[in-house]
């Protein structure tokens, strides 16, 4: 219980904690206030002009179709589940566009500060001029090239397995028959058992200071027990490959010429600032380093992956989540092409039902929700990876 005789207002005042709570607690109220504020002048407009106001309209029957999906989904489903496949089909793209970017970024940046001067001209030329091109160009340039290659009559093929044509790319699809589950799960195991091992030779070499040959075992682990789990329960898990139709492609998986078109220049525009920051983060290790274990007769891979790239991972990870963070919301830009990501799909919501309001709000929690969950991700990994001083 407080003591009100105890209680000095003067003192209070003259303590800064103190009155930084209170200012905290001001400023909180007062957004709360005006956020409350818009949110019920909005409805009572909303109402004045006779639209009703609220997500009831999720329920309703969306009336039109998606022809990129991940999960089922036609033209009698409502709308929240339309909304639920664009989400679906934004994070697909980008996850994809991180993964590929990582991947050309990090050799990119590598080959920046490679010795060979037609290698190093190449990747340069490439991530000046990516980067100083607006991405919505790049997107609508490589959709007009999809576009424009052969019909599906005369479809580029590649060992009659992954077709190319103004209709997308056709690959083959997996089929998953009984015991495919227990596949997956031997990989699991696998993979588990592989990262125990790995951990346990590392807790004993900082021990002992001797390090068990560990790749071969962790390959071997990983591709055997799962093999052997297949083709003991007689390959459960097969390969629908596309066969020619007369008019068009029977089987397999169609990756539309808009998600591709996406893919690769989302992939390729922010591999262009991530080689930048790959670089700059190689370049702000110490040349005396390098220069001793040069002298030590390390090997130029062993220098760049236990030297280098630890103490470059703490300059990198920061700009790059925020690289991950540009990709997901320029992945919004798929509207120009018409691949029917969230924005897409939520723009004809929102004209069939009229619920702007609403529409635009699942937007922003949906992107805000990406977003976070990104920098959260990146933020555990960079205070898992970065240097502790002994």
């Amino acid at each position: 219980m407080i003591n009100l005789r105890k209680f000095e207002p003067k003192r209070f005042i003259t303590n800064e904690r103190s009155r930084g709570y209170a200012i905290q607690l001001i400023l909180l109220c007062s957004f709360l206030g005006l956020f409350l504020f818009f949110v019920i002048n909005t409805i009572n407009n909303l109402e004045n002009v006779g639209l009703a106001s609220g997500y009831g309209f999720l329920a309703d029957t969306a009336s039109f179709d998606i022809n990129q999906r991940i999960i089922e989904y036609s033209s009698t489903s409502t709308y929240g589940r339309a909304i639920i496949v664009g989400g679906m089909n934004t994070i697909l793209v980008a996850v994809l566009g991180i993964l590929a970017a990582t991947i050309l970024g990090f050799v990119c940046g590598v080959l920046r500060l490679s010795d060979n001067f037609l290698i190093k001209t190449i990747v340069g030329t490439y991530v000046e001029f990516t980067r100083n091109v607006p991405v919505l160009l790049q997107i609508i340039f490589w959709w007009v090239v999809l576009l424009a290659l052969p019909k599906v009559r005369d479809s580029i093929s590649l060992g009659e397995t992954v077709f190319l044509n103004n209709r997308g790319v056709n690959m083959p699809s997996p089929i998953m028959e009984e015991g495919s589950g227990y596949v997956f799960l031997a990989l699991i195991i696998a993979v588990l058992i592989s990262y125990l091992f790995s951990r346990w030779n590392n807790k004993e070499f900082e021990k002992t200071g001797k390090r068990r040959p560990a790749y071969s075992l962790i390959i071997g682990l990983i591709v055997i027990f799962p093999a052997t789990t297949y083709f003991l329960l007689g390959s459960p898990i097969g390969l629908e490959i596309p066969q020619r139709g007369r008019f068009n492609l029977d089987g397999g998986i169609n990756i539309t010429p808009e998600l591709f078109a996406l893919w690769i220049a989302l992939a390729t525009y922010t591999a262009a600032f991530i080689s930048e920051i790959v670089r700059a983060g190689i370049l702000s290790v110490s040349k005396g380093q390098v220069e001793a274990a040069k002298a030590l007769g390390l090997p130029k891979n062993l220098i760049m992956r236990k030297i280098i790239f630890p103490q470059a991972l703490r300059v990198i990870i920061p700009p790059l989540t925020s690289q991950y963070l540009n990709l997901t919301k320029n992945s919004s830009l798929a509207v120009a092409i018409g691949y029917q990501d969230l924005v897409s799909v939520g723009d004809t919501v929102l004209n069939q039902s009229g619920h702007a309001l609403e529409v635009v709000s699942i937007f922003m929690v949906f992107y805000l929700s990406l977003s976070l969950i990104t920098s959260l991700f990146m933020n555990w990994y960079n205070a898992k990876i970065k240097l502790v001083e002994r």
